[in-house]
């Protein structure tokens, strides 16, 4: 278990950090430590929401302060670090594959990718090197955010890594698959966005009559896989 960095965010809110490095590992701490606190919530615990690296706990502080014993000196947000550091103290160093493995249609180039092109040429290869490079990784789900249903996937080649566009596109189609750094991911949605678009699915990210209502899932392992438009006809 990693060394915890804690800081008050607000009268509710406690950020917790696990690593300032984003890799698998950090990935399994965080989804670990979420379950077990989920599990075994303490008193004016509402929610945690996820990043890269750490996460943030919502907390009722009204409860926490009627729930638990105080010294004189102590703040509620100690109170709550104090819980959640004894609690993980407990964690083993095991982090089992709990995600499901997902394989993700991508129509890649032409109208559906209109940035594959800028991106080989930014790297020196041709469209196709980039599709391969980026259907041969495994990209682990570290969280979804910015709209209902986004996957943030780590795990991409940097050989294919491009900075966002300068000025955003107004609208982006559902389903469009971007790099943005050193990140991928896929817009479940259409929405503004600057990601440099390479390619799109046609599978729904966002479920909105199911429940979870998103495909994905944090901890989920996603591999992109090439289609042809006509294998759709």
């Amino acid at each position: 278990m990693p060394m915890l960095q804690f800081k008050q965010l607000s009268d509710n809110a406690l950020f917790v950090q696990f690593s300032t490095t984003i890799n698998e590992q950090t990935h399994r701490h965080i989804q670990q430590s979420m379950k077990i606190l989920e599990q075994q919530p303490f008193p004016g615990f509402i929610e945690l929401v996820p990043s890269y690296t750490n996460f943030c706990v919502y907390y009722d502080p009204f409860i926490v302060r009627k729930s638990f014993q105080f010294a004189s000196t102590t703040t509620i947000a100690e109170k709550v670090q104090e819980y959640i550091e004894k609690l993980l103290d407990q964690q083993r160093e095991s982090f089992p594959e709990v995600g499901r493995k997902i394989d993700i249609p991508v129509l890649y180039g032409g109208e559906f990718g209109p940035d594959l092109n800028y991106v080989a040429k930014v790297h020196g290869l041709t469209p196709d090197e980039v599709i391969e490079i980026h259907i041969s990784q495994n990209y682990l789900v570290h969280m979804l955010g910015f709209a209902p249903g986004f996957p943030f996937l780590g795990g991409m080649d940097q050989r294919i890594a491009t900075p966002r566009h300068t000025t955003p596109r107004p609208a982006i189609a559902a389903g469009s698959v971007g790099i943005a750094g050193e990140q991928t991911g896929i817009y479940p949605l259409a929405t503004p966005g600057g990601w440099q678009i390479i390619g799109r699915t046609m599978t729904p990210l966002f479920l909105p009559g199911q429940n979870p209502p998103t495909l994905l899932r944090a901890g989920d392992t996603v591999r992109f896989v090439e289609v042809k438009e006509n294998a759709l006809c």
